[in-house]
């Protein structure tokens, strides 16, 4: 019998990059497929492609092997779905936005704000009376930094896109 934390260990995020036809119910097939096998779909970002009609749609999963190796054959049953690509952590680049409302109801916390803001090279994209609105891209871990040190503050609200990822050019 196997553990829950061999479980556990086996399971891994995985970045699974494909290219779709760019054309309505696309991004639903490709849900309901999650949804039928039981995989979860931790984030998902889709955008248009360098190919007129194709759409670039990144998603994140996790399990274990034998679960990315039944995402990308049910993936590549879909009609609409060119290409399926498991994208390997150390060769590719991982990002993500986020949009953070902080309370910055007087000077001095404005200055710290913009401090931290500038130390994880994010961007003060708009000031109100009471609040600083920042933007920061960057792998999540930094993403959640900054937004640990913002606590303090007060955050409002925070809208972040979920990572997306591209592969690094191969070296020969």
């Amino acid at each position: 019998m196997i553990s829950n934390n061999t479980n556990k260990e086996n399971m891994k995020s995985h970045v699974i990059s494909t290219l779709v036809e760019n054309k309505p119910g696309v991004l639903q097939k490709v849900a309901s497929l999650f949804t039928r096998r039981g995989f979860n779909i931790e984030s998902i970002t889709v955008g248009k492609s360098e190919t007129k009609g194709m759409a670039a749609m990144v998603m994140i999963s996790k399990g274990d092997e034998k679960v990315l190796e039944q995402i990308t054959k049910q993936l590549n049953k879909l009609i609409e779905v060119v290409k399926v690509v498991d994208l390997d952590p150390d060769y590719s680049i991982k990002r993500e936005l986020a949009l953070i409302k902080v309370k910055a109801d007087n000077e001095q916390k404005r200055s710290e704000i913009i401090q931290h803001t500038n130390i994880f090279r994010g961007k003060i994209i708009d000031i109100g009376p009471s609040t600083l609105t920042i933007e920061i891209t960057g792998d999540p871990n930094k993403i959640n930094a900054l937004i640990s040190l913002l606590q303090n503050f007060g955050i409002k609200k925070i809208v972040r896109t979920g990572p997306t990822a591209i592969a690094r050019e191969t070296q020969i």
